[in-house]
């Protein structure tokens, strides 16, 4: 059985742009694109290594917006949070990178 390419990509090019962008900011940012870019690695590895969010959960802008029929998290350190989601085909499985924020904007957004 062959087993499928795992593929991690960004929900849009503006999302990737600032993830690209938090290499050459300040120190912080520096830190967090290197969580993000750990967090990368882990779904290379697992695409499902994060939580699964709960359907009643989603923000429905994300159904709008990429038509999820799953949502996950990942913990970052610093208490950030990245929310993906899982599509697959024949071949490839891709975590998809919707967006990552403080869990302070991660309640906000979940209505915890």
């Amino acid at each position: 059985m062959n087993k499928k390419a795992i593929v991690v990509i960004f929900s849009t090019l503006k999302i990737e742009q600032e993830f690209e962008d938090l290499k050459d900011g300040k120190f912080e940012d520096k830190n967090l694109y290197s969580f993000i870019d750990r967090a990368i690695k882990d779904l290379k590895q697992n695409p499902s290594c994060g939580t699964k969010i709960p359907k009643n959960l989603w923000p429905k802008e994300y159904i709008a917006n990429y038509e999820i029929k799953n949502l996950w998290k990942y913990n970052l350190p610093n208490a950030w949070r990245l929310v993906y989601t899982i599509k697959e085909n024949e071949v490839t499985i891709f975590n998809i990178i919707l967006e990552w924020f403080t869990h302070k904007d991660y309640e906000r957004k979940f209505k915890y």
